[in-house]
């Protein structure tokens, strides 16, 4: 069985690897293992149970020399010590063996110039769907000469926190190390805490490309090339205001 490099990460014996499956086959997966349901319309619904949404609550990054200065501390980035990362990466990959694993590797960031590889591990076939939606696709020439991934965020929502021993809020836990340049998603069925990881990491690269990341839609128009950004919090329209008959996205 091939394990498309998951040993490096500690996890030796998958049950079995699946890595960049179609939607099609990540669907029927899905449904099969209890996952979701196809709506109406033909598209996976899944429950996401407790949590319906980020829970910033449970969102750390481990507080290393290299980075300690470039994050802006406090309720929303909190710090934890590595040895408690430590301690939850043990117990998540311990969790993970003899189980089905999904690998997404995609890229974040249209220009070649400063676009990241993402190695997304996945023990729900649904989240891997999820992922493989918003990030951008490799073309097989691409997957296959993949190389190393710049960033690798494992999620796994069966694995439940101890806020005892742990150190964590609850027993969920989204957790980033830079210096090792991995990320962790513990105790959540809620998908967009993936995306949220992947822009969080962009927005800590990018400023040292001379890139500035911004939290926006944009449309142009598509006669005079005429660009306008939307900015706004997360769920203020922005999108529903940058679409528009007239303008391409």
């Amino acid at each position: 069985m091939k394990t498309f490099g998951l040993k490096k990460l500690g996890l030796f014996n998958p049950k079995e690897v699946y890595r960049n499956l179609t939607p099609t086959k990540l669907i029927e997966m899905a449904i099969q293992r209890g996952e979701g349901v196809l709506s109406s319309t033909g598209a996976l619904s899944v429950t996401t149970g407790k949590y319906t949404g980020r829970s910033p609550e449970d969102k750390f990054v481990v507080d290393t020399p290299d980075i300690h200065n470039k994050i802006a501390w406090g309720s929303v980035n909190k710090p934890i010590e590595k040895e408690k990362f430590d301690l939850i990466y043990g117990k998540l990959i311990s969790y993970l063996q003899n189980r089905e694993i999904f690998i997404f590797d995609g890229l974040a960031g249209a220009d070649p110039s400063c676009r990241k590889k993402f190695r997304i591990v996945n023990e729900m076939a649904s989240q891997n769907l999820f992922i493989h939606q918003l990030l951008i696709r490799p073309t097989e020439d691409e997957l296959n000469n993949y190389g190393k991934e710049d960033f690798t965020i494992i999620a796994a929502p069966g694995f439940q926190c101890n806020p005892e021993l742990d150190g964590t809020h609850s027993e969920a836990a989204i957790i980033i190390n830079f210096e090792k340049k991995i990320g962790v998603i513990c105790g959540s069925r809620y998908s967009g805490e993936i995306k949220k990881m992947v822009f969080c990491v962009m927005n800590l690269l990018m400023p040292d490309l001379d890139v500035l990341p911004m939290h926006c839609s944009a449309n142009i128009d598509p006669v005079s090339g005429e660009t306008a950004v939307f900015f706004g919090l997360s769920g203020t329209g922005k999108t529903t205001l940058s679409t528009a008959p007239n303008r391409k996205l």
